[in-house]
């Protein structure tokens, strides 16, 4: 690390300690050269996460465009914010072990699908009625059919 004060790199570390719930580590370093203290702040270099959508193009990972997306499939159903937040959330943590840097929309609608499934019958096939763009009645009731399973 290079001194502030006199821009010379070599320091040693006086003082280490964990801050804002272990995400960031805060060190008190000591300046050999000139003998001046100053602090650094070390944390964690977050990838983004990105999403390969069905063109190909790429876009950022946004945990709101999946909210919007399940609280519009379960618009007037018993479903509660808190079962959507938690749904969101299991869905974010799922993406993100499985894809370290990109994720295809395809994964994310599925994990959608199969979560909606098991809380509301009906928000699933809203939902799949989009995501999969029905085209006839067919395929609603093949939606339905799987939904019964």
């Amino acid at each position: 690390m290079r001194c502030p004060f006199c821009k010379v790199d070599n320091d040693r570390v006086v003082d280490s300690r964990a801050s804002s719930e272990g995400a960031v580590v805060r060190r008190r370093r000591e300046c050999l050269a000139c003998g001046k203290r100053f602090t650094t702040y070390e944390r964690i270099e977050e990838t983004p996460l990105r999403v390969i959508k069905k063109d190909g193009s790429r876009a950022p990972f946004d945990r709101e465009k999946i909210r919007h997306g399940i609280q519009r499939a379960c618009e007037k159903r018993p479903v509660s914010a808190a079962q959507i937040e938690q749904v969101v959330q299991d869905i974010e943590d799922d993406v993100s072990k499985r894809y370290d840097r990109e994720v295809p929309t395809r994964v994310i609608g599925e994990l959608i699908m199969e979560k909606l499934k098991a809380i509301d019958s009906v928000a699933y096939v809203r939902f799949a009625s989009v995501y999969r763009e029905f085209k006839d009645t067919a395929d609603f009731l093949a939606a339905i059919e799987g939904a019964k399973k």
